[in-house]
C-alpha cells in the first residue's frame, strides 16, 4: 500500500507544480494590458475498486454496503479563462480604445490569419491602417481602417464609428467602423501569445456585431483595459498551492519510511 501512496502524493506534487506555473503566468502578466487570467482545475483519477458499492452482504439483500474504494490521486484537468472586467484606465492616447463589456477586436497577421483580442493599444503601420503593435509585428485590425495622411484628429464613438478632422473641412468624416465579435464560449479560446486569442472547436465560431448594439461592449476612446488579475488573491493562491505540494511531499517522505521499515524487518 506504502507504494501506492508514493504515486499517489506524486500526482498531487505534479499537479501543484502546475498550479504553480498558472499562478506564477497571472502574477507575471499584472501590467499586461487586456490580459484574462486564467486557474487551474483539478479532477480525482481513476479508482481501485475492492469491494463494489451497493453489493451486498450475503443473506441480507436489504442492508446493501458502500463498497471499498481506493483513490490514485490528482490531475490538472483544464485551465480556465476568467474574463471578468479589469479596470478601465486612461491613456490621453487618441488611438488607444478599451472595451468595456463583452467583445474582441479581429485582427489579421497579414497571411489570412485572424485572431481576437481585448487589447487596445492601436498604432499606425506605413500605409496608414490602424493596426495592433507587438515587438515583431502589426496585426491588422479587420475590417482594415485607413487614416488618411492629413488627418489632424481621430474620434471613434461607443458603437465604433471611426471619423477624422482634415484641414479645410468643417465636420468631422467618417471612415471606417469598428467590427465587434464575440464567442459562444470565451473560455474556449486557444490562447495564442502578444494578447491574442485564437477560434477553436470548443469556443465557437465568432459573431459579428456592432458595438453597443444587441449585448456588445461599448468601445472607450483613449482608454486600455487593464488586466483582472488581483494580485493578492493570487498570492493567496500561491500559498494554499505550496502548502498542498508540501502535504503531497510529506505523504511521500512517509510512504518512503513506511517502506524502509517493511524492508528492516528481521525473521
Amino acid at each position: 500500500m506504502s507504494l501506492q501512496a508514493l504515486n499517489t502524493g506524486a500526482t498531487g506534487m505534479v499537479g501543484q507544480s502546475r498550479n504553480l506555473d498558472v499562478i506564477a503566468n497571472n502574477l507575471a502578466n499584472v501590467g499586461t494590458d487586456g490580459y484574462k487570467k486564467s486557474r487551474a482545475n483539478f479532477e480525482d483519477l481513476l479508482y481501485r475498486t475492492i469491494k463494489v458499492p451497493g453489493a451486498g452482504v450475503l443473506g441480507a439483500p436489504d442492508t446493501p454496503g458502500i463498497g471499498l474504494q481506493l483513490g490514485v490521486g490528482s490531475r490538472v484537468s483544464a485551465t480556465q479563462l476568467n474574463f471578468a472586467p479589469g479596470t478601465i484606465k486612461a491613456t490621453g492616447r487618441q488611438l488607444d480604445m478599451a472595451i468595456d463589456g463583452p467583445g474582441f477586436f479581429r485582427v489579421d497577421d497579414g497571411q489570412g490569419n485572424y485572431y481576437y483580442t481585448r487589447s487596445g493599444n492601436m498604432t499606425l503601420n506605413s500605409q496608414g491602417q490602424l493596426v495592433m503593435a507587438t515587438a515583431t509585428r502589426g496585426y491588422i485590425l479587420q475590417p482594415p481602417i485607413i487614416i488618411p495622411q492629413d488627418a489632424l484628429s481621430v474620434s471613434i464613438t461607443s458603437d465604433g464609428q471611426v471619423a477624422v478632422t482634415q484641414p479645410n473641412v468643417n465636420q468631422p468624416q467618417v471612415i471606417g467602423q469598428l467590427e465587434a465579435n464575440r464567442f459562444q464560449n470565451p473560455e474556449g479560446l486557444q490562447l495564442f501569445g502578444q494578447n491574442l486569442y485564437m477560434e477553436s472547436g470548443a469556443s465557437g465560431t465568432p459573431q459579428p456585431g456592432i458595438w453597443a448594439q444587441n449585448g456588445y461592449g461599448q468601445v472607450q476612446q483613449s482608454y486600455l483595459e487593464a488586466s483582472n488579475v488581483e494580485p493578492v488573491e493570487e498570492l493567496i493562491n500561491l500559498i494554499t498551492s505550496q502548502r498542498a505540494y508540501e502535504l503531497n511531499s510529506q505523504v511521500v517522505q512517509t510512504a518512503n519510511e513506511n517502506l524502509r521499515t517493511v524492508g528492516t524487518l528481521r525473521q
